[in-house]
């Protein structure tokens, strides 16, 4: 079973930017992927999924702001997050998934990485 590992994560102000990377132990070229976060208390929630051609697609909350993309040669997916906001304070979780009449479902979790947005 292929193993993910995110880093990235960190503590930045509102606006900052952060990119997050997830490694994955195995090819992930015909995989779709997706990036999840989740706060303490709350169900893991959706962010940002992309194709393996590399298609994204992204939730409202974080639309026009974050970027979803890949590197099948690296076996690397990135997760660009821009004019960051307190709201999107979270651990982020990147994904193995299918992708199945317009939702994904995830199969393998990577650890996790932290993400805080405080001034």
């Amino acid at each position: 079973q292929v193993q993910l590992v995110e880093s990235g994560g960190g503590s930045v102000q509102p606006g900052g930017s952060l990119r997050l990377s997830c490694a994955a132990s195995e090819s992930i070229s015909t995989n779709a992927m997706a990036w999840y976060r989740q706060t303490p208390g709350s169900q893991r929630e959706l962010v940002a999924g992309i194709s393996s051609g590399g298609s994204g697609k992204y939730v409202e909350s974080v639309q026009d702001r974050f970027t979803i993309s890949r590197d099948n040669a690296k076996n690397m997916v990135y997760l660009q997050m821009n004019s960051l906001k307190p709201e999107d304070t979270a651990v982020y979780y990147c994904s193995v998934v299918t992708y199945f009449r317009g939702t994904y479902y995830p199969t393998t979790w990577g650890q996790g990485t932290q993400v805080t947005v405080s001034s």
